[in-house]
Formats: C-alpha cells, sequence, structure tokens
C-alpha cells in the first residue's frame, strides 16, 4: 500500500508553472518620429510661390528691379535657413518619418528652385533691363502656377493618389513652360534684332526654363517619396 502511495506522489515529475516572457517591441516602434520635417517641407515650398510671385511682378514693373531683387533675396535667405534647419534635424533625430536621404534630397530640390528664382533676378538687374517683354510675364505665370502646385503637393505628401495627380499636372505646365520658350527665344531674332539685347533676354529665359524644368524635378522627388511610404 505504501509502496502505491509512493509511487503515486513521486512516480512523475513535479510541474513548474511556465514563466511568461515579456514580449519585446522594436526600439523606433516605442520613440516617435519627427514630424516637424513636414511642416518645414511646406515653409521651403511657400517660399517657392512668394519667390515667383514677386519675379512676376518684377517684370511687370521693371522701373522697379532692385526692390523686388532685394525681396526675393531675403526670401531666398529664409529658404537657406529652412533647408538648415532640416540637415540639422536630421542629424539629431533618432527616428525620422522618412529615410533620412529622401528628406535631404527633398528640401535641396525645393531650395533649387528659390535660388534660380534668385538668379533670375539678379541677372535681370546685372542686364540693367528697362523694359520688359511679354514672354517674361508668359513665363513667370506659369511659374507661379508651379508654385502653387507643389506647395499643394508637398501638403498632400502623405496621399500618394493626390501627389501623383498633382505631378500630372506639374509636368502639363512644364510642357507649356517649354512651348513658350521656344517661342520666345525665336521672337528674340526675329527682323535685325540687337544682340546684346538678344544675350540678355536669352539668359533670363533660360533660367525662367530651368526653373520650371526644377519643379518637375521636386514633382518627382515627391512622388518617389509618396510611393515609396503609402
Amino acid at each position: 500500500m505504501a509502496a502505491c502511495v509512493g509511487r503515486t506522489l513521486f512516480s512523475g515529475a513535479v510541474r513548474r508553472p511556465r514563466r511568461l516572457l515579456p514580449r519585446v517591441f522594436p526600439l523606433v516602434r516605442l520613440i516617435p518620429r519627427d514630424e516637424q520635417f513636414f511642416d518645414m517641407f511646406a515653409q521651403i515650398a511657400q517660399r517657392i510661390t512668394s519667390s515667383v510671385t514677386l519675379l512676376h511682378e518684377m517684370f511687370g514693373a521693371p522701373e522697379r528691379l532692385t526692390h523686388y531683387e532685394s525681396a526675393i533675396k531675403d526670401v531666398e535667405h529664409e529658404a537657406d535657413q529652412l533647408v538648415q534647419q532640416v540637415n540639422t534635424k536630421i542629424d539629431t533625430s533618432f527616428v525620422t518619418p522618412l529615410d533620412r536621404e529622401d528628406i535631404h534630397l527633398l528640401a535641396t530640390r525645393l531650395d533649387n528652385v528659390v535660388d534660380l528664382i534668385d538668379g533670375t533676378a539678379r541677372r535681370a538687374v546685372m542686364f540693367r533691363i528697362t523694359e520688359t517683354r511679354p514672354a517674361a510675364l508668359k513665363l513667370t505665370e506659369v511659374l507661379v502656377r508651379a508654385g502653387k502646385t507643389i506647395e499643394e503637393q508637398v501638403r498632400d505628401i502623405k496621399k500618394p493618389r493626390a501627389v501623383v495627380e498633382y505631378g500630372r499636372r506639374i509636368k502639363q505646365l512644364e510642357e507649356e513652360g517649354d512651348a513658350l520658350y521656344h517661342a520666345a527665344v525665336g521672337e528674340l531674332f526675329d527682323g535685325r534684332p540687337d544682340a546684346l539685347e538678344v544675350i540678355k533676354w536669352k539668359e533670363l529665359y533660360d533660367k525662367l526654363e530651368e526653373a520650371l524644368d526644377e519643379c518637375e524635378d521636386v514633382s518627382n522627388v515627391l512622388e518617389s517619396i509618396a510611393l515609396k511610404n503609402s
């Protein structure tokens, strides 16, 4: 009887309760991503719209070239400071909402547009432009629309479908600008043109066309980022 009891009590190993290990979550999920980058992108995009609007007004009032050139330079400085803030935040943020390379690329591309607008204004002053040309007003008007579209595209960067649609608009504006550019350069050689005037305005038209091309580059970067992070 005792043997039976012993076998019953001690024949099997005592089961100890299983220890449940705590679930380990990735550290990056516990640290919030710095969303301020999107606000800074929006602020740089606003500088594009501001600078191209001033440039359009400048070509409409060539007697105030220095006033507008100075105003555009102020906007360009603001854009540079914002890009510097973006780069600093890249270095100090543990987790970023986008790839660091994409953040740097987008900020740089946005700033490039403002730089080109600033360069166009400075050339107009250096060339002592005293009269405007209708083509310059048409090209800068297209640039104003492109700037506003980029501003909207940046605002909706988290909406891939909207970003792609804005990209189509930018492409259409770039093509419209190309047509205006080719016509404008052709008109410079009508009749018996003044060689210096041809040189001046060809350089200005080149810069305006380059700014439109850069707007398309910005749009392409935005599309890539939006689709990559969708």
